[in-house]
């Protein structure tokens, strides 16, 4: 089993700057390709972002291109969300998943999910 846990949510101005962070657990980090998402509530929840296991690929959804950037440190068994310029509309709550298929934007893809961080952004 793998364990996810989100850290770095939290309430920052329109154009301001979070990282978020997910830790996981066991001694299998580089065998998973990782992935962020968000949702608000009611509803779907959407990719955000995602990183091949190794690291040598990134996926972005569109509307974070050039201001988000996802990275790991497998030494570190972690995972990283690095947001810039953020926008009210992105108010959400953040989810780290995890899965061994290759990154995907399909949630399906993704077998194993942190417990969420919430992230605010006021205008």
């Amino acid at each position: 089993q793998v364990q996810l846990v989100e850290s770095g949510g939290g309430t920052v101005q329109a154009g301001g700057s979070l990282r978020l962070s997910c830790a996981a657990s066991g001694r299998t980090f580089t065998s998973l390709d990782m992935g962020w998402f968000r949702q608000v509530p009611g509803k779907e929840r959407n990719f955000v972002a995602g990183i091949s296991r190794s690291g040598a690929n990134r996926f972005y959804a569109d509307s974070v291109k050039g201001r988000f950037t996802i990275s790991r440190d497998n030494a570190k068994n972690t995972v990283y969300l690095q947001m810039n310029s953020l926008k009210p509309e992105e108010t959400a709550v953040y989810y780290c998943a995890a899965g061994r298929v290759g990154v995907s934007y399909n949630r399906a893809a993704y077998s194993y999910w942190g417990q969420g961080t919430q992230v605010t952004v006021s205008s």
